[in-house]
């Protein structure tokens, strides 16, 4: 067993809301300078950068999860994680075929980079993504958790496109890993304001949009090896495997 530190939840700058700055190659070096061990590519309800970051990871320490944030039709956003680019894309062309058919406004909204694992730009996406797609949030955990996937409700602790701001509560038997709440909590006032989240594993991801956001995280996974399956054996506490927060 052996101590991985992890960052679940990060953008490129496929995001609309996030810098150009954050390119394959750009973030991979950041985070490898950071001593994060494994990142997870995750932009609003696309997965269109995460070959690149692959690619852009290769030779390094740094392990690639592939995923996507997705904004279901409660505008709950869920980070959702799979073990292999193959899956991932699945899933990306199911979010695409629920998602409005409109077009991103740049002037509005931002860019949509498509990256190279060079860092050059070498397309923009022109579909919207940010907007809901037309899938609930039980259907998204259900058809995340088929694909061997870990659903995890972002930013819970935020006033805006949180599970709990959203819908006010955890629905009761839903098969989420985890909770993340932001990279700033304190988690004395996190069960303060959502007494809730008592019996919820909750880990710390950066939700980077800039590289100045990227900070080391503060959650660290004791796995057999660097991979989702065995994150998701921690997230549970099975075969020895766990997660420990370093709480502010």
């Amino acid at each position: 067993m052996r101590e991985f530190r992890g960052d679940l939840h990060v953008h490129t700058a496929l995001s609309p809301c996030a810098d150009d700055e954050m390119t394959p190659p750009a973030i991979v070096a950041r985070a490898v300078d950071l001593g994060i061990d494994i990142l997870a590519v995750t932009d609003h309800n696309t997965a269109e950068n995460v070959p690149a970051m692959v690619r852009a990871a290769r030779r390094t320490p740094l392990t690639i999860v592939p995923g996507l944030e997705l904004q279901t039709r409660e505008e709950v956003h869920v980070v959702c994680l799979f073990p292999d680019l193959e899956t991932t894309l699945d899933w990306q062309e199911e979010v695409y075929r629920r998602l409005p058919d409109r077009e991103n406004r740049e002037d509005l909204l931002g860019a949509q980079w498509i990256c190279d694992e060079t860092g050059r730009m070498v397309g923009k996406l022109d579909r919207l993504l940010l907007a809901s797609a037309a899938i609930s949030l039980d259907e998204a955990v259900a058809a995340v958790n088929a694909r061997r996937g870990l659903a995890i409700p972002a930013h819970v602790d935020r006033p805006a496109h949180s599970i709990l701001t959203q819908l006010g509560f955890i629905p009761e038997g839903i098969r989420i890993a985890a909770c993340e709440v932001s990279s700033r909590a304190d988690r004395s006032q996190v069960l303060a304001r959502f007494p809730g989240l008592s019996d919820v594993r909750l880990i710390v991801s950066s939700d980077a949009h800039r590289l100045s956001e990227l900070d080391g995280s503060r959650t660290r996974y004791w796995l057999g090896r660097p991979e989702l399956a065995e994150i998701g054996k921690a997230l549970a506490g099975l075969e020895e495997r766990k997660v420990r927060v370093d709480w502010p």
